[in-house]
């Protein structure tokens, strides 16, 4: 949906930043997955000094959260563009939120092992799926549409 208006190259890039939060978030799910393709660990290796500071700084995850949300979501100076996507990122870091209490759930269940391991596996690949697709998107220029996620954003980005 290109109806907004045009976007330029760095509304494109800065449209793209928000997407770290759920990929940082999303690394912890796709434990079992990288002791199985261990060269899949290869590409999140930029992202290690993030991860190190983001798990070693105690309440990263809300600050930044809270901090996108009050100041790029909710200021209407900054590009509808960059907002939705910052709004989408966020939706997509509440949704890995939701799962980690299913996996906690499912953690609690006797020999539930083999159905962690997939959950976890389905999450990541899930959630990283639609970060690509989100992030290729956003470098076209175009509104990445994920069906009820992008919904809810345009109920929230006005």
């Amino acid at each position: 949906m290109t109806w907004r208006g045009s976007t330029t190259i760095s509304d494109r890039i800065f449209a793209c930043l928000p997407y770290l939060l759920p990929i940082i978030e999303v690394f912890v799910f796709g434990e079992f997955l990288f002791r199985q393709f261990p060269a899949l660990q290869l590409i999140f290796f930029p992202l290690i000094p993030l991860l190190r500071i983001y798990y070693g700084v105690r309440y990263a995850g809300l600050i930044i959260f809270f901090a996108l949300w009050l100041l790029v979501v909710r200021n209407e100076k900054i590009s509808h563009f960059i907002r939705f996507n910052t709004m989408q990122a966020i939706l997509l870091d509440i949704i890995i939120f939701l799962f980690g209490i299913l996996t906690d759930v499912v953690g609690l269940i006797p020999a539930g092992g083999f159905a962690i391991q997939t959950l976890y596996t389905t999450i990541f690949l899930g959630i990283m799926a639609g970060v690509i697709y989100s992030i290729a998107q956003s470098l076209l220029g175009r509104y990445a549409e994920i069906p009820a996620i992008s919904d809810a954003v345009y109920m929230q980005v006005r």
